[in-house]
């Protein structure tokens, strides 16, 4: 039986855990990212002054998918999916989905980190993030640095900074030097796609460039993963099966901010909250804690 197209090769899966990362993957045309990004800043434009439960930037920075149907959509597309199959296996489902947008000429950065810090997931090898630049995503726009090998470490200690300027939750950022020769630049045409494990340490530089740099971060699980910490957590199954039944399954949106998904947007907030904010010694609320 034929591989589809967009599969990983045995050597592209081999080098992603050698080295935590695996870059570039042509995903999209650029005639089908312009019109993902136009979407996007046409939503953008359409509900910033609308009368939301939360600000605009909460619903496109967590969980994004749950109320904004092209972000459930992206996750979901075959394309996407038979990629990710190659790091997860055939039974795939969507965690969260998150916009990361830097506007140009400005100094929003993201610290250096591992993402399963915060996830109360554990050090479970049962994710990955496939972030999809929807703009270009190069050293002067700020784009992510990974530092190979690095999910070969424990989660590290990090810290919380609340820096206006840091575009995570609580301005984390791992508690170790990370040295500019060892970080790699993971420059992506729009369209392009990469992919990381949780335990890897990445970040991102300030946007430089006179364009925004936009970028999609999907974090997909098998159904092995577990939530530790929160007493429920929540999931999309994209691709095949889950007989684990570790985590409550939610449907897309049909809308742009339905009630129906603002409900379930608000109930995953609070569940999650538990796990997001664990540890935080000051207010988080783009994760409801304040």
């Amino acid at each position: 039986m034929p591989q589809p197209s967009h599969a990983l090769t045995s050597d592209q899966t081999a080098k992603y855990w050698e080295d935590g990362f695996l870059f570039p993957l042509t995903i999209f045309s650029q005639d089908e990212v312009a019109e993902i990004r136009a979407e996007f800043e046409q939503l953008e434009q359409d509900w910033l002054s609308a009368d939301l439960p939360l600000p605009l930037n909460t619903y496109k920075r967590v969980n994004a998918h749950l109320v904004i149907p092209l972000a459930a959509k992206v996750a979901r597309d075959p394309r996407v999916l038979d990629v990710v199959e190659g790091v997860l296996g055939p039974d795939i489902m969507v965690w969260s989905a998150e916009f990361f947008v830097k506007e140009p000429n400005t100094n929003q950065t993201v610290g250096m980190h591992q993402d399963l810090t915060y996830w109360g997931m554990g050090e479970t090898p049962d994710q990955v993030t496939a972030w999809i630049a929807l703009s270009p995503a190069t050293v002067e726009s700020g784009c992510m640095d990974f530092v190979q090998g690095s999910h070969k470490n424990p989660i590290l200690p990090h810290n919380d900074t609340y820096s206006d300027t840091n575009l995570l939750s609580r301005g984390q950022e791992v508690a170790v030097d990370v040295a500019d020769e060892d970080k790699t630049n993971i420059e992506l045409a729009p369209g392009q796609m990469s992919l990381h494990h949780g335990l890897t340490i990445h970040g991102s530089g300030p946007n430089r460039s006179e364009d925004r740099r936009i970028g999609l971060a999907i974090r997909y699980l098998n159904p092995n993963a577990r939530q530790l910490v929160a007493d429920r957590d929540y999931a999309m199954l994209a691709r095949g099966q889950d007989e684990q039944s570790n985590f409550v399954h939610v449907e897309a949106p049909s809308a742009p901010f339905s009630e129906n998904s603002l409900a379930l947007y608000e109930q995953v907030r609070r569940d999650q909250s538990k796990a997001l904010a664990d540890g935080a010694k000051s207010d988080v609320p783009l994760y409801g804690l304040a």
